[in-house]
Protein backbone atom coordinates (compact mmCIF):
# COMPACT_ATOMS: atom_id res chain seq x y z
CA UNK A 1 0.00 0.00 0.00
CA UNK A 2 1.56 3.26 -1.12
CA UNK A 3 1.41 6.82 0.30
CA UNK A 4 -1.39 8.66 -1.55
CA UNK A 5 -0.12 11.04 -4.08
CA UNK A 6 -2.42 13.79 -2.55
CA UNK A 7 -0.37 13.16 0.64
CA UNK A 8 2.84 13.49 -1.24
CA UNK A 9 1.94 16.31 -2.30
CA UNK A 10 0.81 18.26 0.52
CA UNK A 11 4.11 17.18 2.07
CA UNK A 12 5.99 18.95 -0.81
CA UNK A 13 4.47 22.11 -0.29
CA UNK A 14 5.28 22.00 3.27
CA UNK A 15 9.10 20.63 3.50
CA UNK A 16 10.08 20.87 -0.25
CA UNK A 17 9.91 18.27 -2.79
CA UNK A 18 14.03 17.53 -1.90
CA UNK A 19 12.71 16.85 1.77
CA UNK A 20 10.24 13.85 0.88
CA UNK A 21 11.75 11.07 -0.14
CA UNK A 22 10.26 8.35 -1.77
CA UNK A 23 12.23 6.59 -4.32
CA UNK A 24 13.27 2.69 -3.18
CA UNK A 25 16.91 3.73 -2.81
CA UNK A 26 16.16 6.71 -0.29
CA UNK A 27 14.05 4.17 1.17
CA UNK A 28 16.43 1.56 1.94
CA UNK A 29 18.79 4.28 3.48
CA UNK A 30 16.11 4.38 6.50
CA UNK A 31 15.06 1.00 6.44
CA UNK A 32 17.36 -0.08 9.54
CA UNK A 33 18.49 1.39 12.62
CA UNK A 34 21.54 0.30 14.41
CA UNK A 35 20.72 -3.07 14.40
CA UNK A 36 21.63 -4.61 10.92
CA UNK A 37 19.21 -7.05 11.72
CA UNK A 38 16.17 -4.92 11.81
CA UNK A 39 14.32 -4.24 8.23
CA UNK A 40 11.65 -2.01 7.71
CA UNK A 41 10.89 -0.20 4.55
CA UNK A 42 8.38 3.10 5.07
CA UNK A 43 5.80 4.24 2.39
CA UNK A 44 8.00 7.81 2.24
CA UNK A 45 11.07 9.67 4.32
CA UNK A 46 10.04 13.23 5.58
CA UNK A 47 12.32 15.50 6.75
CA UNK A 48 11.02 18.68 7.97
CA UNK A 49 13.76 22.00 9.31
CA UNK A 50 11.25 23.61 11.91
CA UNK A 51 9.11 22.45 14.51
CA UNK A 52 6.30 24.25 12.22
CA UNK A 53 6.73 22.44 9.63
CA UNK A 54 6.71 19.31 11.91
CA UNK A 55 3.28 20.03 12.90
CA UNK A 56 2.47 20.65 9.41
CA UNK A 57 3.34 17.07 8.56
CA UNK A 58 1.97 15.55 11.45
CA UNK A 59 -1.32 17.11 10.94
CA UNK A 60 -1.04 16.02 7.51
CA UNK A 61 -1.02 12.72 7.63
CA UNK A 62 -3.26 12.67 10.70
CA UNK A 63 -5.89 14.10 7.78
CA UNK A 64 -5.13 11.44 5.88
CA UNK A 65 -5.18 8.70 8.44
CA UNK A 66 -1.24 7.46 7.11
CA UNK A 67 0.58 6.41 10.37
CA UNK A 68 3.98 8.11 11.54
CA UNK A 69 7.05 7.41 12.97
CA UNK A 70 9.96 9.69 14.63
CA UNK A 71 13.78 9.30 13.73
CA UNK A 72 16.57 10.79 14.77
CA UNK A 73 19.89 9.28 14.19
CA UNK A 74 18.85 5.93 13.53
CA UNK A 75 21.08 4.62 15.92
CA UNK A 76 18.76 2.83 17.86
CA UNK A 77 19.04 -1.11 18.85
CA UNK A 78 15.58 -2.44 19.10
CA UNK A 79 13.78 -1.98 15.93
CA UNK A 80 11.85 1.00 17.36
CA UNK A 81 12.53 4.03 14.94
CA UNK A 82 11.73 1.99 11.87
CA UNK A 83 8.40 2.49 9.73
CA UNK A 84 6.88 -0.02 7.62
CA UNK A 85 4.56 1.15 4.49
CA UNK A 86 2.47 2.33 4.38
CA UNK A 87 4.01 4.70 7.51
CA UNK A 88 5.79 7.68 7.18
CA UNK A 89 9.17 7.88 8.62
CA UNK A 90 9.92 11.69 10.26
CA UNK A 91 13.26 12.11 10.03
CA UNK A 92 14.47 14.78 12.67
CA UNK A 93 18.44 15.27 12.21
CA UNK A 94 17.66 18.78 10.50
CA UNK A 95 15.78 20.13 13.79
CA UNK A 96 19.78 20.80 15.52
CA UNK A 97 19.32 24.05 17.37
CA UNK A 98 20.84 24.15 20.98
CA UNK A 99 17.79 27.45 21.48
CA UNK A 100 19.24 28.48 24.94
CA UNK A 101 21.96 27.87 27.39
CA UNK A 102 21.28 29.56 30.96
CA UNK A 103 24.19 29.09 33.32
CA UNK A 104 22.72 30.28 36.27
CA UNK A 105 19.35 27.87 36.47
CA UNK A 106 21.85 25.34 34.70
CA UNK A 107 19.20 24.09 31.91
CA UNK A 108 18.95 24.21 28.11
CA UNK A 109 16.41 24.05 25.29
CA UNK A 110 17.20 22.20 22.04
CA UNK A 111 15.43 20.88 19.18
CA UNK A 112 15.25 17.08 19.05
CA UNK A 113 18.11 16.63 16.48
CA UNK A 114 20.66 18.08 18.56
CA UNK A 115 23.66 15.40 19.15
CA UNK A 116 23.96 14.38 22.84
CA UNK A 117 28.15 15.29 22.55
CA UNK A 118 27.04 18.53 21.12
CA UNK A 119 25.13 19.99 23.34
CA UNK A 120 27.79 19.09 26.02
CA UNK A 121 30.32 20.79 24.01
CA UNK A 122 28.38 23.83 24.02
CA UNK A 123 28.20 24.09 27.65
CA UNK A 124 31.33 23.36 28.47
CA UNK A 125 31.73 26.72 28.19
CA UNK A 126 30.16 27.09 31.45
CA UNK A 127 31.52 24.44 33.14
CA UNK A 128 28.90 22.37 32.77
CA UNK A 129 28.18 18.73 30.56
CA UNK A 130 24.72 17.05 29.97
CA UNK A 131 25.15 13.99 31.83
CA UNK A 132 23.59 11.25 30.04
CA UNK A 133 26.16 9.81 28.37
CA UNK A 134 25.25 6.76 25.81
CA UNK A 135 27.60 4.96 23.76
CA UNK A 136 26.49 6.65 20.60
CA UNK A 137 26.81 9.90 21.72
CA UNK A 138 29.07 11.33 19.11
CA UNK A 139 26.30 10.89 16.48
CA UNK A 140 22.70 10.18 18.59
CA UNK A 141 20.19 13.00 19.18
CA UNK A 142 18.99 14.41 22.49
CA UNK A 143 14.90 13.54 20.87
CA UNK A 144 16.00 9.71 20.38
CA UNK A 145 17.37 9.45 23.74
CA UNK A 146 14.17 11.24 25.22
CA UNK A 147 12.35 8.14 23.15
CA UNK A 148 14.34 5.53 24.36
CA UNK A 149 15.35 6.92 28.26
CA UNK A 150 18.95 6.35 27.07
CA UNK A 151 21.84 5.85 29.63
CA UNK A 152 25.11 5.44 29.75
CA UNK A 153 29.07 4.74 31.39
CA UNK A 154 27.82 7.42 33.88
CA UNK A 155 24.22 6.91 34.48
CA UNK A 156 25.05 5.07 37.91
CA UNK A 157 25.53 8.00 39.95
CA UNK A 158 24.03 10.38 37.36
CA UNK A 159 21.15 9.52 36.46
CA UNK A 160 19.26 8.57 33.19
CA UNK A 161 17.66 10.87 30.44
CA UNK A 162 14.09 11.25 32.39
CA UNK A 163 16.29 12.37 35.54
CA UNK A 164 17.48 15.03 33.14
CA UNK A 165 14.37 16.03 31.33
CA UNK A 166 12.41 19.18 32.72
CA UNK A 167 9.70 19.84 30.25
CA UNK A 168 9.02 18.76 26.25
CA UNK A 169 6.87 20.27 23.89
CA UNK A 170 5.39 17.81 22.18
CA UNK A 171 3.48 17.48 18.56
CA UNK A 172 0.49 14.83 19.52
CA UNK A 173 -0.40 12.51 16.70
CA UNK A 174 -3.49 14.97 15.92
CA UNK A 175 -0.82 17.21 15.29
CA UNK A 176 -1.85 19.44 18.71
CA UNK A 177 0.92 21.04 20.67
CA UNK A 178 1.45 20.60 24.36
CA UNK A 179 4.10 21.37 26.99
CA UNK A 180 4.42 18.84 29.47
CA UNK A 181 6.29 19.85 32.39
CA UNK A 182 8.13 23.33 33.18
CA UNK A 183 11.38 24.77 33.13
CA UNK A 184 11.64 24.44 36.67
CA UNK A 185 10.30 20.93 36.74
CA UNK A 186 6.88 19.57 36.95
CA UNK A 187 4.78 22.23 39.67
CA UNK A 188 1.89 19.20 40.31
CA UNK A 189 -0.06 16.62 39.16
CA UNK A 190 0.79 13.65 37.41
CA UNK A 191 4.58 13.41 36.31
CA UNK A 192 3.28 13.53 32.24
CA UNK A 193 7.90 14.25 31.36
CA UNK A 194 8.44 11.14 33.10
CA UNK A 195 5.47 9.21 31.36
CA UNK A 196 6.63 10.35 28.02
CA UNK A 197 10.52 9.66 28.45
CA UNK A 198 10.96 6.31 27.61
CA UNK A 199 7.75 6.00 25.59
CA UNK A 200 9.43 5.06 22.09
CA UNK A 201 7.33 7.48 20.26
CA UNK A 202 3.84 6.02 20.86
CA UNK A 203 3.12 9.33 22.49
CA UNK A 204 3.81 12.05 20.09
CA UNK A 205 7.00 13.86 18.94
CA UNK A 206 8.92 15.90 21.13
CA UNK A 207 9.77 19.08 18.81
CA UNK A 208 11.85 21.30 22.03
CA UNK A 209 13.39 19.54 25.30
CA UNK A 210 14.41 21.22 28.37
CA UNK A 211 16.85 19.41 29.95
CA UNK A 212 19.13 19.81 33.46
CA UNK A 213 22.76 20.34 33.12
CA UNK A 214 25.12 18.94 35.80
CA UNK A 215 28.74 21.06 36.81
CA UNK A 216 31.54 19.66 35.73
CA UNK A 217 33.71 17.33 38.15
CA UNK A 218 36.86 19.20 38.63
CA UNK A 219 38.53 16.04 40.04
CA UNK A 220 38.01 12.91 38.30
CA UNK A 221 39.72 9.30 38.95
CA UNK A 222 39.51 6.13 36.48
CA UNK A 223 40.59 2.90 37.97
CA UNK A 224 41.22 -0.45 35.59
CA UNK A 225 41.67 -3.47 36.91
CA UNK A 226 42.21 -6.60 35.71
CA UNK A 227 40.45 -10.35 36.57
CA UNK A 228 41.05 -14.02 35.99
CA UNK A 229 37.20 -15.05 35.91
CA UNK A 230 34.05 -13.08 34.63
CA UNK A 231 32.29 -14.50 38.35
CA UNK A 232 35.14 -13.22 40.57
CA UNK A 233 34.61 -9.88 38.47
CA UNK A 234 31.12 -10.01 38.85
CA UNK A 235 31.64 -10.35 42.40
CA UNK A 236 33.78 -7.34 43.07
CA UNK A 237 31.32 -5.64 41.26
CA UNK A 238 28.74 -6.30 44.46
CA UNK A 239 31.67 -5.65 46.70
CA UNK A 240 32.00 -1.98 45.28
CA UNK A 241 28.76 -0.96 45.63
CA UNK A 242 27.98 -2.83 48.96
CA UNK A 243 31.05 -0.46 50.68
CA UNK A 244 28.50 2.46 50.19
CA UNK A 245 31.15 4.36 47.41
CA UNK A 246 29.08 5.61 44.68
CA UNK A 247 31.17 5.72 41.62
CA UNK A 248 30.27 7.55 38.71
CA UNK A 249 31.07 4.47 36.64
CA UNK A 250 31.60 1.29 36.59
CA UNK A 251 32.04 -0.85 33.20
CA UNK A 252 33.15 -4.89 32.45
CA UNK A 253 34.51 -6.10 29.85
CA UNK A 254 35.16 -9.89 29.12
CA UNK A 255 37.81 -11.87 27.19
CA UNK A 256 36.36 -11.56 23.82
CA UNK A 257 35.41 -7.85 23.98
CA UNK A 258 39.36 -7.35 25.01
CA UNK A 259 40.68 -9.56 22.22
CA UNK A 260 38.98 -7.52 19.17
CA UNK A 261 39.93 -4.11 20.76
CA UNK A 262 43.22 -5.46 21.87
CA UNK A 263 43.45 -6.45 17.55
CA UNK A 264 42.06 -3.28 16.26
CA UNK A 265 43.48 0.46 15.73
CA UNK A 266 41.37 0.90 19.11
CA UNK A 267 43.48 -1.22 21.18
CA UNK A 268 44.24 0.48 24.48
CA UNK A 269 46.59 -2.18 26.12
CA UNK A 270 44.37 -3.94 28.16
CA UNK A 271 45.94 -7.56 29.22
CA UNK A 272 45.32 -10.21 26.46
CA UNK A 273 45.06 -12.39 28.88
CA UNK A 274 42.76 -11.02 30.98
CA UNK A 275 39.15 -12.83 31.47
CA UNK A 276 37.83 -9.86 31.85
CA UNK A 277 38.49 -5.79 32.89
CA UNK A 278 36.63 -3.56 35.24
CA UNK A 279 36.39 -0.02 34.74
CA UNK A 280 35.80 2.21 38.09
CA UNK A 281 35.29 6.19 37.61
CA UNK A 282 35.40 8.55 40.80
CA UNK A 283 34.53 12.08 40.39
CA UNK A 284 33.77 15.07 43.15
CA UNK A 285 34.36 19.01 43.66
CA UNK A 286 37.43 18.36 46.00
CA UNK A 287 40.74 16.16 45.68
CA UNK A 288 40.85 14.51 48.97
CA UNK A 289 37.29 12.44 49.44
CA UNK A 290 37.53 11.70 45.78
CA UNK A 291 41.35 10.30 46.43
CA UNK A 292 39.89 8.28 49.31
CA UNK A 293 37.54 6.63 47.28
CA UNK A 294 39.99 5.64 45.00
CA UNK A 295 42.14 4.38 47.55
CA UNK A 296 39.44 1.81 49.10
CA UNK A 297 38.24 0.68 45.83
CA UNK A 298 41.42 -0.42 44.32
CA UNK A 299 41.60 -2.12 48.25
CA UNK A 300 38.46 -3.59 47.25
CA UNK A 301 39.17 -4.88 44.03
CA UNK A 302 42.24 -6.60 44.88
CA UNK A 303 40.89 -8.19 47.99
CA UNK A 304 37.92 -9.24 45.22
CA UNK A 305 40.88 -11.16 43.10
CA UNK A 306 41.87 -8.47 40.73
CA UNK A 307 45.54 -9.56 39.62
CA UNK A 308 46.42 -6.12 38.44
CA UNK A 309 45.05 -2.23 39.74
CA UNK A 310 46.20 0.44 37.62
CA UNK A 311 44.37 3.80 38.37
CA UNK A 312 45.19 7.75 36.49
CA UNK A 313 43.64 10.92 37.08
CA UNK A 314 45.46 12.97 34.14
CA UNK A 315 43.30 13.59 30.98
CA UNK A 316 45.60 11.62 28.73
CA UNK A 317 45.91 8.36 31.21
CA UNK A 318 42.06 8.56 31.57
CA UNK A 319 41.20 8.33 28.18
CA UNK A 320 43.98 5.15 27.65
CA UNK A 321 41.98 3.41 30.36
CA UNK A 322 38.32 4.05 28.85
CA UNK A 323 39.48 3.69 24.89
CA UNK A 324 38.80 0.21 24.74
CA UNK A 325 35.15 0.25 26.60
CA UNK A 326 34.47 3.12 24.81
CA UNK A 327 35.33 1.63 21.10
CA UNK A 328 34.47 -1.59 22.05
CA UNK A 329 31.20 -1.89 19.39
CA UNK A 330 33.22 -0.90 16.52
CA UNK A 331 35.79 -3.32 17.24
CA UNK A 332 33.11 -6.18 17.26
CA UNK A 333 33.02 -5.25 13.78
CA UNK A 334 36.36 -7.62 12.91
CA UNK A 335 34.74 -10.70 14.32
CA UNK A 336 31.68 -10.85 12.29
CA UNK A 337 29.63 -9.00 8.97
CA UNK A 338 26.52 -9.07 12.33
CA UNK A 339 26.11 -8.56 15.61
CA UNK A 340 23.05 -9.19 17.78
CA UNK A 341 23.32 -6.54 21.04
CA UNK A 342 20.97 -7.65 23.97
CA UNK A 343 19.51 -5.25 26.46
CA UNK A 344 18.86 -6.76 29.83
CA UNK A 345 18.84 -5.82 33.55
CA UNK A 346 19.73 -7.91 36.48
CA UNK A 347 20.17 -7.37 40.38
CA UNK A 348 23.97 -6.52 40.63
CA UNK A 349 23.76 -9.66 43.30
CA UNK A 350 22.79 -12.22 40.18
CA UNK A 351 25.61 -10.55 37.96
CA UNK A 352 28.40 -13.86 38.74
CA UNK A 353 25.69 -16.40 38.15
CA UNK A 354 24.11 -14.86 35.14
CA UNK A 355 27.15 -13.92 33.41
CA UNK A 356 28.07 -17.69 33.91
CA UNK A 357 24.54 -18.63 32.49
CA UNK A 358 25.45 -16.36 29.16
CA UNK A 359 28.73 -18.08 28.68
CA UNK A 360 27.07 -21.51 29.19
CA UNK A 361 24.38 -20.63 26.34
CA UNK A 362 26.87 -19.75 24.27
CA UNK A 363 28.45 -22.86 24.45
CA UNK A 364 25.20 -24.93 24.28
CA UNK A 365 24.64 -22.69 20.36
CA UNK A 366 28.18 -22.81 19.39
CA UNK A 367 28.24 -19.34 19.44
CA UNK A 368 30.39 -16.49 20.04
CA UNK A 369 29.25 -13.89 22.59
CA UNK A 370 30.97 -10.44 23.87
CA UNK A 371 30.05 -8.79 26.78
CA UNK A 372 30.69 -5.61 27.77
CA UNK A 373 28.24 -3.21 30.02
CA UNK A 374 27.48 -1.08 32.68
CA UNK A 375 28.09 -3.49 35.72
CA UNK A 376 27.31 -1.01 38.26
CA UNK A 377 23.44 -1.54 37.88
CA UNK A 378 23.31 -4.55 36.25
CA UNK A 379 23.03 -3.59 32.74
CA UNK A 380 24.02 -6.46 30.29
CA UNK A 381 24.82 -6.57 26.86
CA UNK A 382 25.79 -9.52 25.91
CA UNK A 383 26.41 -9.31 21.96
CA UNK A 384 26.31 -12.24 19.56
CA UNK A 385 28.35 -12.00 16.70
CA UNK A 386 26.67 -13.59 13.41
CA UNK A 387 26.46 -13.49 9.66
CA UNK A 388 22.66 -13.05 9.29
CA UNK A 389 22.51 -14.61 5.86
CA UNK A 390 23.40 -17.72 7.42
CA UNK A 391 19.75 -19.27 8.72
CA UNK A 392 21.06 -21.75 10.11
CA UNK A 393 23.30 -19.85 12.25
CA UNK A 394 20.29 -16.96 12.61
CA UNK A 395 18.35 -19.17 13.95
CA UNK A 396 20.53 -20.26 17.09
CA UNK A 397 20.88 -16.59 18.03
CA UNK A 398 17.50 -16.03 17.93
CA UNK A 399 17.38 -18.82 20.31
CA UNK A 400 19.85 -18.19 22.25
CA UNK A 401 19.08 -14.78 22.67
CA UNK A 402 15.49 -15.99 24.35
CA UNK A 403 17.02 -17.98 26.62
CA UNK A 404 19.21 -14.96 27.73
CA UNK A 405 16.46 -13.01 28.29
CA UNK A 406 14.45 -15.46 29.92
CA UNK A 407 17.35 -16.15 32.31
CA UNK A 408 17.29 -12.18 32.95
CA UNK A 409 13.96 -12.50 33.96
CA UNK A 410 13.68 -15.30 36.05
CA UNK A 411 16.94 -14.13 38.31
CA UNK A 412 14.79 -11.15 38.65
CA UNK A 413 16.03 -8.68 35.94
CA UNK A 414 13.91 -7.50 33.10
CA UNK A 415 14.26 -7.01 29.34
CA UNK A 416 15.76 -3.61 28.37
CA UNK A 417 17.65 -1.19 30.40
CA UNK A 418 17.99 1.64 27.34
CA UNK A 419 17.32 0.18 24.27
CA UNK A 420 13.99 0.02 24.90
CA UNK A 421 11.63 -2.73 23.28
CA UNK A 422 10.58 -1.51 19.34
CA UNK A 423 9.68 -4.29 17.80
CA UNK A 424 12.60 -6.28 18.96
CA UNK A 425 11.45 -7.29 22.05
CA UNK A 426 7.59 -6.82 21.47
CA UNK A 427 7.49 -10.98 22.11
CA UNK A 428 8.69 -11.01 25.31
CA UNK A 429 6.61 -8.30 27.06
CA UNK A 430 4.09 -11.40 28.10
CA UNK A 431 7.10 -12.86 30.33
CA UNK A 432 7.56 -9.28 32.11
CA UNK A 433 3.87 -8.12 32.31
CA UNK A 434 0.26 -10.11 32.96
CA UNK A 435 -2.43 -9.56 30.46
CA UNK A 436 -3.93 -6.88 32.29
CA UNK A 437 -0.81 -4.72 33.04
CA UNK A 438 -0.38 -4.71 29.09
CA UNK A 439 -4.10 -4.24 28.61
CA UNK A 440 -3.65 -0.82 30.79
CA UNK A 441 0.00 0.34 29.19
CA UNK A 442 -2.06 0.05 25.73
CA UNK A 443 -5.03 2.33 27.57
CA UNK A 444 -2.13 4.55 28.63
CA UNK A 445 -1.07 4.97 25.25
CA UNK A 446 -4.45 5.67 23.69
CA UNK A 447 -4.85 8.88 25.85
CA UNK A 448 -2.37 10.42 24.04
CA UNK A 449 -2.80 8.40 20.58
CA UNK A 450 -6.55 7.31 20.66
CA UNK A 451 -5.84 5.49 16.75
CA UNK A 452 -2.23 4.42 17.49
CA UNK A 453 -0.99 6.32 14.33
CA UNK A 454 2.20 7.10 16.52
CA UNK A 455 4.80 4.60 16.12
CA UNK A 456 2.39 1.60 15.33
CA UNK A 457 3.29 -1.70 16.33
CA UNK A 458 5.88 -1.08 19.02
CA UNK A 459 6.47 -1.65 23.00
CA UNK A 460 3.27 -2.72 23.52
CA UNK A 461 1.73 -5.91 22.07
CA UNK A 462 -1.55 -5.03 20.21
CA UNK A 463 -3.13 -8.40 21.20
CA UNK A 464 -3.04 -8.41 24.63
CA UNK A 465 -5.00 -11.66 24.59
CA UNK A 466 -2.66 -13.55 23.10
CA UNK A 467 -0.41 -12.21 25.99
CA UNK A 468 -2.45 -13.84 28.07
CA UNK A 469 -2.31 -17.24 26.37
CA UNK A 470 1.09 -17.25 26.30
CA UNK A 471 1.74 -16.85 29.73
CA UNK A 472 -1.43 -19.62 30.34
CA UNK A 473 0.52 -21.62 27.58
CA UNK A 474 -2.60 -21.57 25.49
Amino acid sequence: MAIPAATLDALHNVVGKRWVLSSRADLETYASDGLPTNHATPGAVVLPETRDEVVQVVQILARHNVPVVARGAGTGLSGGALAADPSVLLVLTRLTRILEIDPVNRTAVVEPGVVNVDLTAKAEEHGLHYAPDPASQSVCTIGGNVAENAGGPHCLKYGVTTDHVLAIEVVLPDGEVVTLGSENGEPWGPDLVGLFVGSEGAFGIATRITVRLTPNAPVVSTVLAVFPSMRVAGQAVTNVIASGIVPAALEMMDKNCIAAVEASSYGAGYPKDAAAVLIVEMDGRNAEPVEDDNRRVEAILRESGATDVQSGSDPQQRARLWQGRKKAFGAMGRISPDLRIQDAVVPRSALPDILEHVDQIAAKYNLSICNVFHAGDGNLHPNINLDSSDPEQADRVERASAEIMKACIEAGGTISGEHGVGTEKLHLMHLVFDAPTLGVLRDVRRVFDPYEHSNPGKAVPADTASAAEAISGG
